[in-house]
This record gives structure tokens, C-alpha cells and sequence, in this order.
């Protein structure tokens, strides 16, 4: 047997020039200082409605339901960097809301897309590479031992 053992498990990686595609650095990331603004009230317009084959207008009523997503998003710790553009984009995203709730649910699709682009569930921030502080807050309270598991079996002097 004339070959060499060698450690680990299938071929040895190939010289860096020799390889068939070279993966190239990926780009710098780009920072730019942005202006965090305050969370709009959701707007009141006027929207066209048929009655008996006429044309009228009315204001738009928010659904309850649409005005509580709202205020979520507006405490939401997410909100504290969000920008002018990034209201914008959820307000677009709040007509979607309120149509699903009025039970146009052919908008579901899109809505799902717009709120996991701004961070609505674990998943998708984990996606985004966000996580909230308070998760490493109460990871390290669960791996701490309590104070009753660190006095079990200790008994008062009498």
C-alpha cells in the first residue's frame, strides 16, 4: 500500500488557484445615518363607493382590528429606528390590513410578505439578524439558577 493516510474524511481541498470558481468577497456594507421619525396616525380619506348604480363618497373607516395592529407596530421596539420610508411602507401595509379584515383575503399573500420584510415574527427577524435584548435577558434568568433551587435542602437553625 503505497498511499498516504491522512486525517479527516474525503479529498483534501484544492489549491485555492486551481479551484473553478473563486467566491468573491461580499460587498461592504454601506451605513448611512438615518433620522428615525415618530409613527404617523393612520390617515382619513375618502373612498368611492356604488350606490343604487350611483357614485358617492365617504370616509374610510379603519377596522378596530387594523387600528390595534397600528398601535402594536407604533410600541413595537422595532419602531424606535423606523424612518419616514419605513412608515410610509407599513401605512401601504396597514390598507392591505384593513382590507383582509373587511374579508378580502385574496390580499393575505402580500400582506404576510410585507410584514415578515419589516420584522413581524421570530422567524423573520431571525432572518433579518435581529434579535430583541430582552430574549438574552431571559435566557441567561433561565440558565441562572433561582433562589429556591440554590437553597433547596437548606433548613433553618432553630
Amino acid at each position: 500500500m503505497g498511499g498516504h493516510i491522512m486525517a479527516g474524511r474525503g479529498p483534501a481541498p484544492k489549491d485555492s488557484s486551481r479551484r473553478a470558481r473563486a467566491n468573491k468577497d461580499p460587498m461592504a456594507l454601506r451605513v448611512i445615518h438615518a433620522q428615525p421619525t415618530e409613527q404617523p396616525d393612520l390617515p382619513d380619506f375618502d373612498v368611492q363607493v356604488e350606490v343604487d348604480g350611483e357614485l358617492s363618497s365617504r370616509s374610510f373607516v379603519w377596522p378596530a382590528r387594523t387600528r390595534e395592529w397600528w398601535a402594536m407596530w407604533g410600541e413595537s421596539p422595532l419602531a424606535a429606528e423606523f424612518t419616514s420610508t419605513d412608515w410610509d411602507y407599513l401605512l401601504d401595509t396597514a390598507l392591505l390590513h384593513a382590507r383582509f379584515w373587511n374579508g378580502d383575503h385574496k390580499v393575505a399573500p402580500e400582506l404576510r410578505l410585507r410584514v415578515a420584510k419589516v420584522g413581524a415574527t421570530p422567524e423573520d427577524r431571525a432572518r433579518l439578524r435581529i434579535q430583541f435584548a430582552q430574549a438574552d435577558e431571559a435566557d441567561e434568568k433561565r440558565t441562572r439558577p433561582s433562589a429556591r433551587s440554590r437553597h433547596a435542602g437548606l433548613k433553618l437553625a432553630e
